[in-house]
């Protein structure tokens, strides 16, 4: 393998793909990262065999072939170089880097040893905005908590419909809905899928700030993010994940289909009562709310016996029943900074039942949150 690339070409490959990149002492094939020559690309490809991503970049190609190296190692001393043009040529299992005055050689392993990342192809895809899609996963991308009696809500339940995107998940104590609207018939059928975690962050991180189009494949064990180069219509970046097997939970037959009491509030201000009262709250994180619709006024407390207590009072439109209820605070924060729209209004099935946060005037988005139940 021989090639030329500028160094903040290579520089961004690397910081693209060293984030899968594990520390592995058992398999250290997977601290390395496989360049590969081929044409007029240089392709880096990294995995820790649930995810795996793959970025390609245009270079001078002097002579086909791969190599793997250490990729924290090799990523570390590449930003060390200056913006030149970088000379890289494999030989006998080792690279060799020039650039201006500086010269290496990096120690690698045999790239026969590397995992075979799958290939997905032949299956549906579908084109989305992919900064639009992930800022809607970053609505409910941190509300999953990993479990193992329950593996299956540990990841994003996203539902591909012919015209939206249903983007679902829950910790069983909060819950999030967004849904992200497709041009009509966009698909010929439903495509249900649980993303891990970890997946989903890579993808706001990887996609989120890029501009153009991000295009989706199915398959049934694996799913294929891929955006294209603007030069040129070849792949830039690939990012292939495995799914979480199982069926996800009804989610559905807990969103309440009717609430007991209304209200609408100033997002800021309450945000703002909500983390004051937080510093007075107990061991369970409990902040109680006492809310009259007819007063058109809500008393938010908090009390800890060794700091003192807290109260305060939003002013809110409202209908319904009076009612006193209690929440863990931190849940209601996180719901509250997903929202954007200045008023929220805030539904609730009684003291006991689960309570609603919706963004006024648009109904593509939902946080469903459990009270603390009393005693």
């Amino acid at each position: 393998m021989k090639l030329l690339i500028l160094q903040e070409k290579l520089k961004e490959g690397l910081g693209i793909t060293e984030r899968v990149s594990p520390k592995s002492p058992t398999l250290s094939i997977l601290n390395n990262v496989l360049l590969k020559s081929e044409k007029n690309f240089l392709n880096l490809t990294t995995t820790d065999l649930e995810l795996a991503i793959k970025w390609w970049g245009l270079a001078k190609i002097e002579k086909e072939g791969q190599i793997t190296v250490p990729s924290r190692l090799f990523s570390t001393y590449i930003n060390c170089l200056p913006n030149k043009q970088i000379l890289l040529e494999e030989k006998e299992l080792s690279l060799t880097i020039n650039c201006e005055n500086y010269q290496t050689a990096l120690k690698g392993l045999n790239p026969e040893d590397f995992p075979i990342i799958p290939q997905i192809s032949g299956g549906e895809s579908i084109l989305l905005d992919g900064r639009s899609f992930c800022q809607s996963l970053g609505l409910v991308v941190d509300i999953p908590t990993f479990s193992t009696t329950k593996p299956e809500i540990s990841g994003i339940y996203l539902v591909f419909q012919k015209d939206s995107i249903k983007m679902v998940a829950t910790d069983s104590f909060r819950l999030g809905e967004k849904t992200f609207f497709l041009a009509p018939n966009s698909l010929s059928k439903t495509y249900t899928l649980i993303l891990p975690q970890k997946t989903a962050r890579e993808i706001i991180n990887i996609f989120g700030e890029k501009e153009g189009s991000l295009r989706v494949y199915f398959s049934p064990n694996q799913v294929l993010f891929e955006s294209l180069m603007q030069e040129t219509a070849h792949p830039q970046i690939q990012l292939i994940s495995r799914l979480i097997e199982g069926e996800y939970p009804g989610y559905e037959e807990i969103l309440p289909k009717k609430f007991e009491t209304q209200i609408v509030f100033q997002r800021n201000e309450f945000l703002n009562q909500i983390k004051s009262a937080s510093l007075f709250s107990g061991k369970v994180n409990e902040v109680k709310l006492k809310i009259d619709p007819k007063s058109e006024k809500v008393e938010i407390f908090s009390q800890n016996p060794d700091l003192g207590e807290y109260r305060s009072y939003l002013i809110s439109k409202g209908k319904g029943k009076e009612l006193e209820i209690s929440f863990n605070h931190r849940f209601l924060i996180d719901g509250l900074l997903n929202i954007k729209s200045p008023e929220v209004v805030f539904e609730l099935t009684g003291a006991e039942g689960p309570a609603v946060f919706k963004p006024l005037g648009d109904q593509s988005f939902l946080y469903v949150v459990m009270p603390i139940k009393a005693g």
